[in-house]
């Protein structure tokens, strides 16, 4: 290398306060500066670039990134470098910034793959990401929005999916997927949404990262309450309608049954002939759908349409597995509320309130005031055989709420342990009036 392509530069350092830099070895030893950190020490005074090749700090040779980082260390407040300048800033095209919501927890000091732990950057599941750099395959450069910390590395969606699923480097395809900034045309372009896309879905299970985009104060279009069976979502449905009907309401389910007498078409049920409805299950006209005693039932997407176009946000206690469709389109836009179980005693509650409310399967009751009850040993038993039950049903559904959460985190927007009907409905009601009157983050396919 000739010594006119040398130059010393002088940099300002700041205590305790990375440099915002990582370095690495190339074939022949030299030492290569690999990644600048946008918004670190070294961006902002811009005088080191990505390639230039580190000879000297502060007039000591430097051979490997630990000589470097002894150096740096030794340092107080400012540094000297030669460097042999590099060329692959030159030319170089600009990244595109864009927003991420985070769907898993990191913490770069547990990660064995991350360059410099120092320098990576720590987020809990739910934390907005602002991605200031991806041109590093393996790690990206960010901040998190509403924090004044520096910018730091996080893994890239490649790597974090091939690690969390040990998927083989040629057997990825991530990087043929648009993440940030690779859309040709933002123009919008509705759809009507159909239940076969679902399976599209599936395909790529493994979300660790959703575009998101900043909204002025909207109302959602649905509401989804989600949760275990016992957990009061059906209660909490027919509360929050009664409770503004101008502003809320549910849809009527379909089903095969047959009109009982008295029934009134689109009261209760909507009637439908099973050739119909296994019709329309077939053009994927429905949400979900389902079968008991011998007939279908199911939620038509054209209720749910109905309620939107009439003002109100419709409100579903859907099963988890519905929350994919509503959340890939844009045509629902749904705030999804997960009614989480409390403990063992309030569940036994919820189980007794349901029984009240008329809402309970379980057909092994008893009238605690009847003097059979205490006069026969037969019902004694039975009663005592329903308790088993009951508590077994209690901590399945502990078990089931717990694991559902876990599974379908990535679209839930807020989690309420239902351990008060009185408060839990307060909660709702204040989460819709906040989201009504502030800007939210929400996926970009909802806009563009």
């Amino acid at each position: 290398m000739s010594t006119q392509t040398y130059k010393v530069i002088g940099l300002r350092k700041k205590p305790d306060e990375p440099l915002g830099l990582t370095v690495e070895q190339d074939e022949n030893g030299n030492l290569i500066v690999a990644r600048i950190l946008a918004g670190g020490t070294i961006d902002k005074q811009g005088l080191l670039k990505k390639g230039d090749v580190i000879l000297e700090v502060n007039g000591e040779r430097v051979e490997s990134p630990e000589d470097l980082l002894n150096e740096v260390s030794r340092s107080k407040d400012t540094l000297q470098f030669r460097i042999a300048p590099g060329f692959y800033h030159k030319n170089t095209i600009q990244t595109q910034q864009c927003y991420m919501r985070a769907l898993f927890d990191y913490d770069p000091m547990e990660d064995t793959l991350i360059p410099c732990k120092e320098i990576g950057l720590t987020f809990k599941h739910g934390d907005i990401l602002q991605v200031l750099d991806q041109k590093d395959p393996n790690w990206w450069q960010a901040k998190k929005v509403g924090d004044n910390e520096l910018p730091g590395l996080i893994p890239s969606q490649e790597l974090e999916e091939r690690r969390k699923a040990f998927v083989a480097p040629e057997a990825d395809y991530v990087h043929k997927t648009s993440i940030c900034g690779t859309r040709i045309s933002k123009k919008k372009c509705k759809k009507m949404y159909q239940s076969k896309w679902n399976g599209e879905f599936d395909k790529a299970e493994l979300i660790l990262y959703e575009e998101v985009t900043k909204m002025p104060p909207f109302k959602r279009r649905t509401l989804a309450i989600i949760g275990t069976t016992g957990v009061g979502r059906r209660t909490l449905k027919g509360r929050l309608i009664n409770s503004d009907p101008q502003r809320f309401a549910g849809v009527i389910p379909y089903t095969t049954r047959p009109q009982r007498e008295l029934e009134e078409n689109g009261q209760n049920y909507w009637f439908i002939d099973r050739d119909q409805m296994e019709h329309d299950i077939r053009e994927h006209k429905f949400l979900e759908y389902g079968e008991n005693g011998g007939n279908l039932y199911g939620t038509n997407l054209d209720s749910i349409r109905d309620v939107i176009n009439q003002g109100k946000m419709c409100v579903l206690d859907c099963s988890p597995v519905a929350l994919k469709m509503l959340h890939n389109s844009s045509e629902f836009m749904p705030y999804v509320i997960f009614i989480a179980a409390p403990g063992v005693e309030v569940m036994k509650s919820l189980y007794d309130y349901s029984r009240n409310m008329g809402y309970s399967s379980r057909t092994l009751t008893f009238d605690r005031q009847s003097s059979i009850r205490y006069s026969s040993r037969r019902a004694r038993t039975l009663e005592s055989l329903a308790s088993i039950y009951e508590e077994d049903d209690v901590k399945k559904s502990l078990e089931e709420s717990a694991c559902l959460q876990r599974m379908y985190e990535k679209y839930i927007d807020l989690v309420i342990v239902n351990e008060d009907f009185d408060m839990t409905f307060r909660k709702v009601v204040e989460a819709l009036e906040i989201i009504s009157n502030e800007h939210q983050w929400v996926p970009v396919n909802w806009v563009y």
